[in-house]
């Protein structure tokens, strides 16, 4: 059974553009595979905190040596990892906030790049024959030949992690120009219609398996 696990992180609710593109992949993603599993992830509601100084002495001590406390710092973390190794596919839903991701998927981030687990001691990814899907709503337009390209930090860094974890098939769905549904120069239904064509691309591709 395929596992698909959904990354979310807009405060806005049923206004969030990041947030509909999701559930339009999800139609299409449950289509191509039917009977599949799907694991949420809200990171607006999830209680997820910043990396703290307890953390990183429990992430540094070996799990044989630590104690109770320490177990119970990386217990989230922990979950975070286990979900994120049972699933064939990863979709990271966001918006863009002065150019990169909010803080809330930065924290997901780190609680998910493990020495040991998801990386290796080598600085080699440990997670391979896995898919990504990032589904990307930003007010400004990044993509070939936009004047202010290189502010397109959110897609480099997200790619960039995946890739250093060892995600490395990875796909960015990106909804630029977003604003104008804000500014009501587009309704939701015209701003997703447009991307609905990548969205199903990426639902329904096959996960490129990595030796």
């Amino acid at each position: 059974m395929t596992q698909l696990l959904v990354v979310e992180t807009s405060p806005r609710g049923g206004q969030s553009v990041s947030r509909q593109m999701t559930q339009r992949f999800l139609a299409a993603w449950r289509t191509a595979h039917p009977g599949g599993r799907i694991v949420h992830r809200d990171l607006v509601d999830s209680g997820l905190s910043f990396v703290t100084a307890p953390w990183l002495q429990a992430y540094f001590t070996t799990p044989a040596d630590q104690s109770p406390a320490m177990k119970e710092a990386l217990q989230l973390s922990d979950e975070l990892v286990s979900e994120l190794l049972a699933a064939e596919h990863l979709v990271i839903s966001t918006p863009v906030y002065n150019y990169n991701i909010p803080a809330s998927l930065k924290a997901w981030v780190d609680h998910i790049v493990r020495k040991g687990v998801t990386l290796g001691l080598d600085g080699r990814g440990l997670i391979k024959g896995k898919k990504a899907t990032v589904l990307m709503a930003s007010g400004g337009v990044y993509t070939e030949g936009s004047p202010i390209r290189d502010r397109d930090i959110a897609t480099q860094y997200l790619r960039l992690i995946l890739g250093v974890i060892g995600i490395e098939d990875v796909t960015v769905v990106a909804g630029g120009g977003a604003k104008a549904v804000d500014l009501h120069e587009q309704t939701m239904d015209e701003f997703l219609a447009a991307l609905a064509p990548q969205i199903q691309r990426a639902a329904s591709a096959e996960i490129t398996r990595q030796s």
